[in-house]
This record gives C-alpha cells, sequence and structure tokens, in this order.
C-alpha cells in the first residue's frame, strides 16, 4: 500500500505596510510545513494585482495599509462573488491590533474568513492559516468576546453610504462639498445626517465625528 502523499502547502499572500513586519512574518512562517508564503505587497491595491497573478490559497491581510486603499476594502475586492471561473476566490485572514466592535464588524461584512490579533501565539496564527485555507472561521479569544458582547449589546450600526458621509464630515466640509464628492444631491446628504446623529446619539457634525472616532466606525 502506497503512503498517502502530504497535503499540499497552503499557499500565503502577506499584506502589511510595514516592511519589517512583512519580514518577520516571512521568517516565522518560514518554520512550519504546510503554509508556503507565495508573496508580498505593501498596500491593498498591490494586494489585488499579486493575488491576481499568484493565486493563493490564503491572504493575510492587515486593516490599517497607509493612505491608500484600506484592509477591508481590498478585503471586500478579493472575496468580491463574480470572479471568474479560472480566478479561484482566496480566503482572507485578518491580523491586525485592533479588536474594536466596528473593525471586526466591517472586515467580517467585507468577507473575511477569520480575524486574528497580532499578539496570538505562533501556534495560533499557523493553525488559523490552515483552518482559513479549509474555510473555517478563526477568531482571536477577545475577538470573539467582542462578537458575543455585540450580539448581546449592538452598538451603532452605519450604512456604507452613511459611513461614506461620516468621511467627508471628518473633513469637515459642507452638505454642499459632501454632495457633490459623493454624487447626490443636498437634500439627500441632509436625511443621512439626521440618521447618523439618532445612531450615534449625537445632534452635531463634530459631535459625529467624536463619536464616530470613538467606536472607531471611520476608517
Amino acid at each position: 500500500m502506497r503512503p498517502a502523499e502530504p497535503a499540499p502547502a497552503v499557499r500565503l499572500l502577506l499584506c502589511d505596510d510595514h516592511a519589517v513586519v512583512r519580514a518577520g512574518l516571512r521568517a516565522l512562517l518560514s518554520s512550519t510545513d504546510g503554509i508556503e508564503v507565495v508573496g508580498e505587497a505593501g498596500s491593498g491595491e498591490e494586494a489585488l494585482a499579486m493575488a491576481a497573478r499568484l493565486r493563493p490559497d490564503v491572504v493575510l491581510m492587515d486593516l490599517q495599509l497607509g493612505s491608500g486603499m484600506d484592509g477591508v476594502t481590498a478585503t471586500r475586492h478579493l472575496t468580491a462573488t463574480g470572479n471568474p471561473p479560472d480566478l479561484p476566490t482566496p480566503r482572507v485572514l485578518v491580523l491586525t491590533m485592533f479588536d474594536t466592535d466596528a473593525d471586526i464588524a466591517r472586515a467580517v461584512e467585507a468577507g473575511a474568513t477569520g480575524y486574528l490579533l497580532k499578539a496570538e501565539r505562533p501556534a495560533e496564527l499557523f493553525a488559523a492559516i490552515r483552518d482559513a485555507a479549509a474555510g473555517r472561521t478563526t477568531l482571536s479569544a477577545s475577538v470573539a468576546d467582542h462578537v458575543v458582547s455585540r450580539m448581546r449589546s449592538p452598538g451603532p450600526s452605519l450604512s456604507e453610504r452613511e459611513r461614506d458621509i461620516l468621511g467627508q464630515l471628518a473633513r469637515g466640509i459642507g452638505n454642499r462639498e459632501i454632495a457633490r464628492a459623493l454624487f447626490i444631491s443636498e437634500a439627500t446628504v441632509k436625511t443621512h445626517l439626521g440618521r447618523i446623529y439618532r445612531k450615534l446619539g449625537v445632534d452635531t457634525r463634530a459631535g459625529a465625528v467624536a463619536m464616530a472616532t470613538r467606536h472607531r466606525i471611520l476608517p
């Protein structure tokens, strides 16, 4: 009887805007069997291009990626349905320092398979990568606690359009400029602002930005 052949290695793409972090992860992951780092991306845009070319099984994604596309947006693109049949959709495993409700919710809504904190032990990271490749969800213990707490007592939940408007508010621009930037009417901006104020429990633009920053609703 022929011995069973070993399972193919998980093809992994790293995405983090810090070169030192990427180098450390590559060195760490090279110490374990069954995981092959096929590429490193320093931005969300680069991750999309490299994923299309390298076809990884899993993308290890940071959330904060400098001034370009953030990790949530990159995750949404990577996991979007409607990809060509010959271009498999990779699993995305978030690896970040942030464990706020807003960050977790945005990543999961974007299609992330798992959410891990950078403080985890190497063995936990290795296991999470293998689980992600197999389609299994992995959450850090503190992240799982946040998810359960959020289900028991949901915080403010804003739509994608409302978050867009909050982002414009944070830039300090008026309703007319927001309407132009988002290609909507000024009346629609006012309607969305009213909903944002009610959800956040505030009655001013500054209060909305402060509350959104506190809950990390804004990137």
